[in-house]
């Protein structure tokens, strides 16, 4: 393919999908959002991304796209068959070739956080750097891993999952079959669940958090932040514990794959930066001296686009 053409990236969520037409430079052109609603199945679902990219191509008002990427949040296979998206109740869905067909040009599906991954790596923090792991601390936590200027893609295209590794045995349910993951303490759901379990404990303790978020059931993960740099002693607390818990699992992942760069992106990192320091320290002392002389950390550069730079760099590949 030549350096000049445009591509489409699609970042597929459970709310709304996002189309950006993007340059060879990782430049966005023209962006649109459109609501997605899951409830009413993938037919439907499938029609809103097409009715999307159709309006973000008006936009551009230039050359024609010649490629299409899309990440979607679930697992998705070789063949580009989304084999399982919670956020859209889908299972089997060959999203591929319904696109390629629709579209009538070339199309490559893969994982969100895998493209937001290759994004930063192609052209935010991680640009020329060949060994690097990124991960996402949002809602969720996801992740990928370049090696050697590889994307790690594993046996059945699911590599990354780096947000359900077991940091602590038979601990909190997560939304995966495991417990004890990851995720399960860190992710902004989690935040949120431990937040409350705390509250309901301790009513006088968790007075700003509550008086932020209304009722104690509807405490989240950014009331959590808005008490932490409001000085708030609970706040401080869980954003300590939050922090331990990603050390945790960064140190595994560290002297697993040794990288160069560590991106820490997503929600909870732009919402409390400081996290990224406190995991910074901790690593330092816990991981294997080696695995972190010529580590760096930094925070991940291309925010929301993320996916959809991403997404559209991978299909200049097709």
């Amino acid at each position: 393919m030549a350096n000049d053409v445009l591509t489409i990236g699609v970042d597929l969520g459970g709310t709304k999908v996002k189309t950006a037409i993007v340059d060879s430079k990782g430049q966005i052109i023209a962006v649109h959002t459109y609501p997605t609603k899951p409830e009413k199945g993938p037919e439907r679902v499938i029609a809103d991304i097409l009715i999307c990219i159709e309006s973000c191509l008006d936009l551009a008002n230039g050359p024609e796209a010649q490629a299409l990427g899309i990440g979607v949040a679930g697992q998705v296979n070789l063949n580009g068959i989304v084999r399982y998206a919670p956020n859209l109740n889908w299972r089997n869905i060959a999203l591929k070739a319904k696109l390629e067909q629709q579209l009538g040009m070339p199309a490559v599906v893969v994982n969100d956080v895998r493209a937001a991954t290759w994004g930063e790596w192609r052209f935010g923090a991680g640009k020329n750097v060949p060994d690097l792991v990124v991960l996402f601390v949002g809602t969720g936590i996801g992740g990928g891993v370049v090696t050697g200027g590889h994307l790690l893609v594993g046996c059945d295209n699911t590599g990354g999952e780096l947000g359900h590794t077991t940091i602590i045995t038979n601990g909190r349910q997560c939304h995966c079959p495991n417990k004890g993951c990851l995720e399960a303490y860190a992710g902004g759901w989690a935040i949120a669940e431990r937040a409350q379990e705390v509250v309901q404990m301790d009513l006088k303790k968790g007075e700003m958090i509550t008086r932020r978020a209304g009722r104690i059931e509807d405490i989240t993960a950014a009331h959590v932040s808005q008490a932490y740099h409001a000085n708030d002693p609970l706040a401080h607390q869980l954003v300590n514990e939050t922090s331990m818990y990603l050390s945790a699992g960064i140190v595994g992942l560290i002297n697993a794959f040794n990288p160069c760069l560590f991106i820490l992106g997503g929600g909870v990192i732009e919402g409390l930066p400081i996290i990224i320091s406190k995991i910074e320290k901790a690593t330092r002392e816990r991981a294997l001296k080696a695995s972190v002389e010529n580590l760096r950390f930094v925070k991940a550069a291309l925010g929301s686009d993320a996916g959809v730079i991403g997404a559209a760099a991978l299909a200049q590949n097709i």
